[in-house]
C-alpha cells in the first residue's frame, strides 16, 4: 500500500532542525542552543485570562476568522505598531501559529508550476508547503549580501512562472532585518506585477535599534502578513497566529482555513485578546534581555575568531564554521555535540546556502549561554 502514498508528501523531508534536535536530545549532559523557543513564560495576566474562560466556559467553536474581539485587537496592534490597516470583519485570520497561516496563504494562491523566491539560507518551513502545492521554490543567494535580499536579485530572478515572493524578516536564522528602503525597492519591483508578497514577520517584535516596517505599507494589495504571539508573547504552545491580507484573498484563504482546523482554541483566543490589549508592550523587557544576550554572545564569538553577522532581529546567530575544522555543518555539529557537549543547528538544514554554517539560538538564559559558549568555543 506505501506505493499509494501522494509522491508530494513522500519526497518532502522533517525539518532539519527538528532532526538534528530529536538526534541530540536523548544524549546526556548537553546544553542545548537550538531551538526557537523563549525562555521566557507566558506573562501572567495573560494566563489568568485563559484560566477565566475555562471557567466561564469558552470552550465552544468560534467563528473560523476567530472571535472578533480578537480580530479588533490585532488590527489595532498592527495599525499602532506596523503602520498597516486590515479590517477586522474582512482581512484577518486567526490561525494556530504562523505556521498555519503561511500553510493556507501558500495553498490558496499556489497552483502546479508556478515558481516562488525565497531568499537562502532560510527557515526550512517554507520549501515542503511550497512542493506540496504542486509549485516550485527557487532560492536567491544571499551570502555576498549580508544575508539581506536585494531587489536587484528579485528582478533578476522573476519570469512568467513566478508567482511569490517569500519575506521573512527578521530572519530565522541569521537574525537580520531590511530597511525601509530596502522594502521601498523591493515593492517597486514587484508592484504591479503577477506576484504575491509573503510577508513573514512572526519577528517583529524582537527587531533592536530600530522599528519593525513590514512592506505591506508599500504594496497592501499584493501583500500577505503573517504574524501571531509565539515570539512576542512567549506563547509558542498557545498556537496563535495571525493572517493578514486584502478581503479578495483572505475570502479564498478562509475556505482552506475552515477545511484544514475549523479555527483555532477558543481559549488561545481569549488569551491573545489580553495579549494585544492589556499586553501591549509586554515585549519590551523581553528585547531589552535579548539584546544584553545578543551582545554578550557576539563578544565572544569575535573574539574567539568566528565569523558572523551582528543580528538587529530575532534571537539567531548564523555562524561561519572556521575552516580549520575541514568539516560539513552536520558533521561539525556532531562533533560539537559529541565532544564538546553542546547542540548547535547545521547550516544545511536552512537550504544549501546554509551549508558551511551554524545557527545559534540565544533565546535561553545567560546562565544556559554562558556554559553552552564556553563549550563551543573549546576548539
Amino acid at each position: 500500500m506505501e506505493q499509494l502514498i501522494n509522491p508530494n508528501v513522500k519526497n518532502i523531508q522533517i525539518s532539519g532542525i527538528r532532526k538534528f534536535f530529536n538526534m541530540v536530545e536523548g544524549v546526556q549532559n548537553v546544553i542545548s542552543l537550538t531551538i526557537g523557543q523563549p525562555d521566557f513564560p507566558t506573562p501572567s495576566h495573560i494566563k489568568d485570562v485563559a484560566k477565566q474562560a475555562i471557567d466561564q466556559n469558552f470552550t465552544s467553536y468560534t467563528a473560523n476568522a476567530g472571535y472578533l474581539e480578537l480580530r479588533k485587537a490585532a488590527s489595532n496592534y498592527v495599525k499602532r505598531k506596523y503602520r498597516i490597516v486590515y479590517h477586522p470583519e474582512s482581512e484577518i485570520i486567526v490561525t494556530v501559529g504562523a505556521t498555519q497561516g503561511i500553510d493556507i496563504a501558500l495553498r490558496t494562491i499556489l497552483t502546479p508550476g508556478t515558481e516562488v523566491l525565497l531568499p537562502g539560507p532560510i527557515y526550512p518551513g517554507y520549501e515542503p508547503l511550497i512542493k506540496l502545492a504542486g509549485a516550485k521554490p527557487v532560492y536567491l543567494d544571499t551570502r555576498n549580501t549580508g544575508f539581506k535580499v536585494t531587489a536587484e536579485m528579485i528582478e533578476k530572478a522573476i519570469n512568467n512562472h513566478t508567482r511569490c515572493l517569500i519575506l521573512p524578516y527578521p530572519s530565522n536564522p541569521t537574525g537580520v532585518s531590511l530597511t525601509r528602503e530596502e522594502l521601498k525597492e523591493i515593492a517597486e519591483v514587484v508592484k504591479n506585477k503577477p506576484i504575491f508578497v509573503l510577508a513573514d514577520e512572526i519577528y517583529s517584535e524582537l527587531v533592536y535599534e530600530k522599528e519593525h516596517v513590514s512592506i505591506a505599507e508599500f504594496i497592501p494589495e499584493q501583500t500577505i502578513v503573517i504574524n501571531g504571539l509565539s515570539k512576542s508573547h512567549s506563547m509558542t504552545g498557545w498556537r496563535i497566529g495571525f493572517v493578514f491580507a486584502p478581503a479578495y484573498l483572505t475570502k479564498e484563504m478562509i475556505k482552506v482555513h475552515q477545511y484544514n482546523v475549523s479555527c483555532a482554541s477558543s481559549i488561545s483566543q481569549k488569551a491573545a485578546i489580553a495579549a494585544l490589549t492589556t499586553g501591549f508592550y509586554d515585549g519590551r523587557l523581553m528585547r531589552e534581555e535579548y539584546v544584553k544576550r545578543r551582545d554578550y554572545v557576539y563578544e565572544r564569538l569575535i573574539k574567539s575568531g568566528y565569523n558572523t553577522v551582528l543580528p538587529n532581529g530575532a534571537f539567531y546567530f548564523f555562524v561561519k564554521i572556521p575552516t580549520d575544522f575541514q568539516l560539513n555543518s552536520f558533521d561539525y555539529c556532531l562533533k560539537m555535540v559529541k565532544e564538546n557537549g553542546v547542540a548547535v543547528v547545521p547550516g544545511s538544514a536552512f537550504s544549501e546556502y546554509g551549508e558551511g554554517y551554524f545557527r545559534l539560538s540565544y533565546a535561553c538564559s545567560m546562565e544556559k549561554l554562558q556554559e553552552g559558549l564556553n563549550r563551543l568555543l573549546d576548539k
